[in-house]
């Protein structure tokens, strides 16, 4: 690459604990169990029994007899056209991008960023992210629920953000958070349609909490009412009927001019300084100001629990799940308990586990909340292909009161340091993570990291990324052990021969994740300035970012959508009957080597996807995708 590339802050770790690496624990484990087959890592057999059981290869297994293949779709070639790209037979449908009014009475769209806040809060959020579909009556309407995860100066303003104002920092707050749209497939095509039920969750939206960590706690008691969720990434949704969403780089938040002001310890943990990263909110609203309001950071890193059927319900932040960057929450359920799975991403974090206490049902019976009463976890993974999960639980190993622990309260809103005292495994980016409908198996994305922290691969930096997955004891999800394997090592095998991938699945930087009802794995990924810059040759071969199929079965990947230029591929939800598919394109025309600099008199510099006027901006929107016939999606 022709140009020098700074690593996101987020993306560096932040961890200063002596546990164990991923990294020393992969190597033991090869040099012990498994050998490089054909250039790829694999363990002996693998915990799943069969060839792909250590990574999954370019090459397809075959599947049983009789049993049909699960991808059935042409794979789409890489691309660095300002596009996007999707399979024969298939077609693309631009549908709610940023600025789109939630009601068709709502503002206009004004492409040249002109839009006030007030406006913005009735308009759909900035850079989507984690989205849900839930399903109203027939298959082809619904709620879609969205994230928009963060905001980008250069085109949410008409003049950049050389200057900070309360006006500018109210039209981020309000372009942050999740917007709830009906949507339904007409003739001609899926569009919004107006509902009691449209809402936009913001920045400044009233919320509560609930756990361990109540509404009133000294740690929450900012000044004035708790306001807003931030950095919507990743998202999950419960068997009741509710939309989970992560709160994820929370910290980039704040900051302060006070030349007097130090991070204490926990404020370091999560990365909050005073510089207030490149939002600078805390220059023009004293709310983000970390030495003059310390507790409001408090209120953020959580995971947001939302009604999208009750319009005026005040979204819950789920305390017991933890506080930390949340990158997905998902839900799974065994033995008539709730499992919810969340990773941490940032480099050299871990991932959580949360198991319900009781039977869901019977909670909700009972007017109780299933994701307020159970135990937060944390991953150990052994160099033996075996793995723990250690209870993040006052007064349970070191988290005593002899060693400063207070109660649960305080394990949860200290979450990464009780994480650190137990001896958790650090992980390289530990992003999304699926359950397989069919056995349960659950799959993590590494997305990539600098060799700094721990690494959940054999490379070292490791800026391609790779899937790790692992099976929990007698496939019950609330086991405390589990055996773990890699299904697949991202990367470029020009570049790194470990690699087994070819023309119509290279891919790097893997992010979202999920599964479909037939049991196919689905591939988001998300190349971005830090991941090119850990990449001593880059990511010229693999281009745009894509969406992949995989096969679990037989390790077979292909590759079924590209995405415009600086755009990440993210969001994945299918409608009810698998003939839609909903993904979300970000910030297309994010800045990179490849493509240049956008700058508020040249926005374009990259994208104007998905317009092309020549006098508007890139926008991040849905697509919702279908096949010409009506098939089912990848089939």
């Amino acid at each position: 690459m022709s140009e020098t590339f700074v690593a996101d802050p987020d993306d560096q770790s932040s961890n200063p604990s002596k546990n164990e690496a991923f990294q020393q624990i992969l190597e033991r484990r090869m040099s012990r169990r498994g050998v490089l087959r054909g250039g790829t890592v694999a363990a002996a057999a693998g915990f799943l029994g069969t060839a792909a059981g250590g990574t999954a290869s370019a090459a397809a297994s075959p599947a049983r007899p009789g049993r049909r293949p699960l991808l059935g779709f042409k794979a789409v070639p890489t691309s660095t056209d300002d596009t996007l790209t999707v399979p024969e037979g298939y077609t693309a449908q631009v549908l709610i991008p940023w600025g789109t009014p939630i009601r068709s009475s709502g503002p206009a769209w004004k492409k040249d960023a002109s839009n006030s806040a007030k406006e913005q809060e009735q308009q759909i959020g900035m850079h989507h992210d984690g989205m849900h579909l839930f399903p109203m009556g027939r298959g082809d309407t619904g709620l879609l629920v969205l994230n928009h995860e963060y905001t980008d100066n250069t085109l949410l303003y008409t003049d950049g953000n050389a200057t900070v104002t309360r006006e500018k920092v109210d039209k981020a707050l309000a372009a942050h958070g999740v917007s709830v749209v009906k949507v339904a497939r007409t003739k001609s095509g899926w569009q919004r349609v107006d509902s009691r039920y449209n809402r936009r969750i913001t920045g400044n939206t009233p919320v509560t909490f609930s756990g361990p960590v109540k509404p009133g706690h000294p740690e929450l008691a900012a000044k004035g009412p708790a306001r807003g969720t931030l950095n919507n990434c990743s998202s999950g949704y419960t068997p009741w009927g509710t939309y989970i969403t992560c709160e994820e780089n929370f910290n980039g938040y704040f900051g302060t001019a006070d030349p007097s002001w130090k991070p204490s310890t926990e404020e370091a943990r999560y990365g909050i300084g005073a510089s207030g990263g490149d939002y600078r909110w805390h220059t023009a609203d004293p709310r983000f100001d970390v030495a003059a309001n310390p507790k409001e950071a408090n209120r953020f890193g959580w995971v947001v629990e939302i009604d999208p059927f009750s319009p005026h319900g005040t979204p819950v932040k789920r305390t017991a799940l933890g506080r930390f960057k949340h990158e997905s929450a998902t839900v799974t359920e065994s033995r008539g308990r709730v499992v919810v799975y969340s990773g941490d991403d940032q480099d050299g974090e871990y991932v959580y586990k949360f198991v319900g206490d009781g039977n869901w049902r019977l909670l909700r019976a009972l007017g109780r909340s299933p994701l307020d009463h159970g135990t937060l976890y944390v991953a150990k993974f052994n160099d033996d292909g075996s793995g723990t999960w250690l209870p993040l639980k006052f007064g349970t190993g070191p988290l005593t009161a002899a060693n400063g622990w207070k109660d649960q309260a305080d394990v949860l809103l200290r979450t990464r340091t009780a994480a650190d005292a137990v001896g958790a495994t650090k992980l390289d980016r530990p992003e999304w993570v699926a359950v397989n409908p069919g056995n349960k198996d659950v799959y993590l994305t590494l997305t990539n990291g600098g060799g700094n922290g721990g690494k959940v691969n054999p490379r070292k930096p490791n800026p391609y990324g790779h899937i790790v997955r692992w099976r929990e004891k007698r496939g019950d999800n609330t086991a405390l052990t589990f055996e773990w394997d890699i299904f697949v090592l991202a990367g470029d095998p020009a570049y790194d021969p470990q690699v087994e991938l070819g023309p119509d699945n290279i891919f790097g930087s893997p992010d979202g994740i999920g599964f479909d009802r037939a049991g196919r794995l689905w591939i988001q990924t998300d190349i971005s300035n830090s991941s090119q810059a850990l990449a001593s040759k880059g990511y010229d071969n693999i281009a745009n970012n894509a969406l992949l199929a995989a096969d679990p079965r037989t390790g077979e990947i292909r590759r079924f959508l590209v995405g415009p230029r600086g755009s990440e591929v993210t969001g994945f939800t299918l409608a009810p009957d698998q003939r839609t598919l909903f993904i979300n394109i970000q910030h297309p025309g994010e800045s990179s080597a490849a493509w240049g600099t956008p700058t508020p008199q040249n926005p374009r510099a990259v994208s104007n996807w998905p317009e092309f006027d020549p006098n508007g901006r890139p926008r991040a929107a849905t697509v919702a995708i279908r096949r010409k016939d009506g098939g089912i999606i990848g089939t």
